[in-house]
């Protein structure tokens, strides 16, 4: 998208938005240079309406419509929209990459409701404020200006398919090549364990997903399920004895999990600001509550031919062994760090608990960590 020019010689009120957008490109849109004050030679033009009614709608993770009531005989004079759209800040919102982008936008008067698009300064899931003025631009290049309207809050949206199939291809450039493997495993600490036997029947409890990863991401405190890896060591093709997340770990054969009977969907794409990337994916039973919420959300991935975790058939490959599940095979992507999310209660007596000989590497917990927003390998073209 070609960024527009800057607009020369704009006087306005000052914004009542304190927030500043840092980064912008919009369709048929304009950039302020400057805030500053109404014309001095204005007194002779009719006071412009103020915009009365904002609505917002049609709102998606990078893109939102507005509209408002207009006088309709003074509609002819009006030749430009201001826009003040700003993110309302909090300890935790991403940071833009540039900090010297005015926040006003200016369109040309067009018909309403109008949309404002731009993955440069809208974010998934995030909190705006917008405001309006209407403009008349006179013959010295000057505008006349009406003050600004009420200052309306509304919130983007999660990713859509669309973009969540962006990321899915930009997983499959690094997923690498496949290994075997016959297991998923969850670390947790031994008082988890404990509670789910003695407090949960013996099964352990989905919860609600964390906010690491894409901020877009439409299962982020939404899903609810129970955490697995399924990585091995590639000299052992065994799962490595180390993990963040506890020193005791529930084991399982793949096949209690990943069968003829479970779809699979692709959930997410990040990294933490290193050279390990993470995919998320998405286990539910046919049929089940979390079958029916992501298909809603996620695209599906066919369990025997996709990039990142197959389920097949031995006879298929030509026979023999390295599955479980009575003729199963199971194979999982070498060169990412599969994050796999069963989103049903899981017994505990169908695996087993044992502590692991390894450390407990925190360092390397993704709970609620951050996406790098600058890394080229997993970002798109929208809001982080």
């Amino acid at each position: 998208m070609e960024v527009p020019g800057l607009a020369h010689n704009i006087t306005s009120p000052m914004s009542p938005c304190e927030g500043m957008i840092k980064d912008l490109s919009l369709d048929a849109l304009q950039l302020c240079e400057r805030d500053g004050s109404k014309s001095q030679d204005n007194t002779e033009v009719e006071e412009l309406p103020v915009a009365q009614n904002i609505k917002i709608s049609n709102i998606t993770c990078d893109s939102f419509k507005i509209c408002w009531d207009m006088d309709p005989r003074v509609k002819d004079r009006i030749t430009h929209y201001f826009i003040d759209l700003n993110k309302k800040e909090n300890k935790n919102s991403n940071k833009f990459k540039h900090k010297d982008v005015p926040t006003k936008l200016v369109a040309k008067a067009v018909p309403l409701p109008m949309t404002v698009r731009g993955h440069w300064f809208l974010s998934p899931r995030t909190e705006y404020t917008v405001a309006v003025q209407t403009a008349s631009k006179q013959t010295d290049g000057d505008y006349a200006v009406s003050e600004w309207s009420e200052i309306i809050e509304f919130c983007t949206a999660d990713y859509s398919t669309v973009h969540l199939n962006q990321l899915l291809q930009k997983a499959e450039v690094i997923a690498g090549r496949m290994l075997r493997f016959s297991v998923f495993y969850r670390n947790q600490n031994k008082e988890y364990f404990d509670h789910a036997r003695e407090s949960a029947g013996g099964r352990m409890l989905p919860s609600v997903k964390d906010n690491s990863g894409s901020h877009g991401s439409p299962i982020s405190g939404k899903l609810e399920g129970l955490f697995f890896s399924c990585n091995t060591e590639f000299n052992t093709g065994k799962p490595p004895q180390d993990s963040p997340y506890g020193r005791h770990r529930f084991q399982v054969p793949a096949d209690a999990l990943f069968n003829p009977g479970t779809n699979l969907y692709f959930g997410d794409f990040y990294c933490m600001y290193t050279a390990y990337h993470y995919v998320v994916l998405v286990l539910a039973p046919r049929g089940s509550p979390g079958d029916d919420f992501c298909k809603q959300r996620l695209p599906a991935l066919d369990i025997a031919d996709n990039r990142f975790l197959t389920c097949t058939r031995a006879e298929e490959e030509g026979g023999g062994g390295g599955g479980t599940g009575g003729g199963l095979v199971f194979r999982h992507a070498q060169d990412v760090n599969l994050e796999v999310i069963y989103t049903e209660p899981l017994e505990l007596a169908l695996g087993t608990v044992a502590e692991i000989s390894g450390h407990q590497l925190m360092s390397m917990s993704t709970l609620n960590a951050k996406k790098d927003p600058s890394c080229k390998t997993c970002n798109i073209s929208v809001g982080r």
